[in-house]
């Protein structure tokens, strides 16, 4: 997965970014928050190092969240050291991208099993100041 570029971007197509090479870690968070940001049940993401992270367009930040202000798409959360990346805004279905833990456990709605390979977390993985 070394060599491999994942495109993606915003429902209106005015935010474009690539990430190369394999994420180093993948989730799913059930939080409120993500709840809000994607209008979903849950937000699958992907985080790559922000080196490996190029994009083009305008993003506004709301929440230390990157969106389209132009169709409002939740992108990324960028941070100094990765690029948190909404897994659904790629290009390509992201088949090959499985979670390795679940984020807010407590607020995953009761008809959602958990994933049985995956770790499980009733917060957040890290400490808010932590990657």
């Amino acid at each position: 997965m070394a060599g491999v570029e994942r495109d993606g971007g915003c429902l209106c197509g005015a935010v474009r970014f690539k990430v190369s090479g394999a994420p180093q870690r993948v989730g799913i968070c059930h939080c409120q928050d993500c709840r809000r940001a994607s209008g979903s049940f849950f937000t699958p993401f992907g985080v790559w190092p922000i080196s490996a992270y190029e994009g083009s367009g305008e993003m506004k930040i709301f929440a230390r969240r990157s969106f389209c202000p132009q169709c409002g798409s939740h992108i990324a959360w960028l941070r100094d050291n990765e690029a948190e990346i909404m897994l659904g805004s790629l290009d390509m279905a992201p088949s090959d991208l499985i979670p390795e833990y679940e984020l807010w456990v407590p607020r995953r709605e009761n008809w959602l099993m958990a994933l049985p390979w995956a770790e499980q977390f009733a917060g957040d993985r890290f400490p808010p100041s932590d990657p």
